[in-house]
């Protein structure tokens, strides 16, 4: 029987570490998932980067999904796996899933332990993402996380525990599917996931968290950089807000101040779970924001902060037009 063909691209992270002489971990040497493969697979591997997931970035997320782009593109695969740090995983996941098509299965994995610590994930997650990556039943799943035997959908799935070997979740949902044994099984479907074909991100778009406190310094910074540079320094922003969508009042002038600026401001909500909603009419709610005193502010539609600021990233590739931008997120 003919094996089925896998291009995987290793980027670093846990699972392609080794611990140094001071018992640290960092990424040394050859790889160690080398000679992992599964016997019913055929690996064709790319080292694309070498570096711990806190250094990624949505410029090495595109650079990646340009590699597999060209990579589906030059030859027949029947899935993609892509190994990575835990702790941007999600993001890079929520990267491909929006911006590479969802004919060919591409499953992200990691690792809590490297391969060698004591009861190390790391190999046998590298197995179960080729196991998904071949099963028929994750075509048109878009991009995925497989981990902890579990399957995660790129949309919904988060890194919830540090350390933990059951590390990532999707509150509110659950995964979409699981390994039990040489089986690969899933429990639903997915909606279809809107793509855009960007082939590099040039925008500038900020996150800021809200907390109980909150000071207008950041947003003061942004105005005097802008007198600095000529130049408002950013091109989108991502509002974590409290609860249902909820800032404090004294916070509002400077998101007008934003506004005012012609720069999109998305609001998310700095829960795990839910969406914004805007249901408060007082100053700072989500009602009286939408409605009254920052009126072109975008809901999220569910996403997290993080995954917001990239969609936003993307679109601003596309348009700058505040309606078009709050259509693709209500998608």
């Amino acid at each position: 029987m003919q094996k089925k063909k896998i291009a995987v691209f290793h980027t670093g992270g846990t699972i392609a570490m080794k611990k140094d002489e001071c018992g640290g971990l960092d990424l040394q040497g050859d790889n160690p998932l080398a000679d992992n493969a599964l016997s019913s697979v055929e690996l064709v591997e790319e080292m694309i980067f070498g570096v711990s997931s806190p250094q990624m970035t949505e410029h090495t997320m595109v650079t990646l999904a340009n590699a597999i782009k060209r990579k589906l593109a030059s030859d027949r695969f029947d899935g993609v796996v892509v190994t990575h740090g835990t702790d941007t995983m999600e993001e890079t996941a929520y990267f491909l899933d929006i911006t590479t098509p969802n004919d060919v299965p591409i499953v992200v994995t990691g690792s809590m332990r490297s391969t060698g610590q004591l009861g190390s994930d790391a190999v046998y997650n590298y197995q179960c993402a080729m196991m998904v990556a071949i099963s028929e039943g994750a075509r048109g799943l878009g991009t995925l996380v497989t981990f902890n035997e579990e399957i995660h959908a790129a949309r919904n799935v988060t890194k919830f525990y540090p350390t933990n070997l059951a590390g990532f979740q999707s509150p509110g949902f659950g995964p979409v599917g699981f390994i039990a044994g040489a089986d690969v099984v899933f429990g639903r479907t997915l909606p279809a996931q809107t793509r855009y074909d960007v082939t590099s991100i040039t925008k500038n778009v900020m996150l800021i968290r809200t907390y109980a406190g909150i000071t207008s310094t950041v947003f003061d910074g942004l105005e005097a950089l802008a007198e600095k540079q000529g130049k408002y320094p950013i091109d989108g922003l991502v509002i974590e807000a409290l609860g249902a969508g909820n800032v404090p009042a004294w916070i509002v002038e400077s998101l007008q101040r934003v506004e005012r600026r012609g720069v999109p401001i998305v609001l998310a909500t700095r829960c795990v779970d839910g969406v914004v909603q805007g249901l408060y009419d007082y100053s700072g709610g989500g009602m009286r924001l939408k409605k009254d005193d920052v009126k072109s502010i975008i809901f999220s539609n569910g996403l997290s902060g993080q995954k917001a600021r990239l969609k936003l990233a993307v679109l601003l590739e596309k348009t700058t037009d505040p309606k078009e931008i709050e259509a693709q997120f209500a998608l």
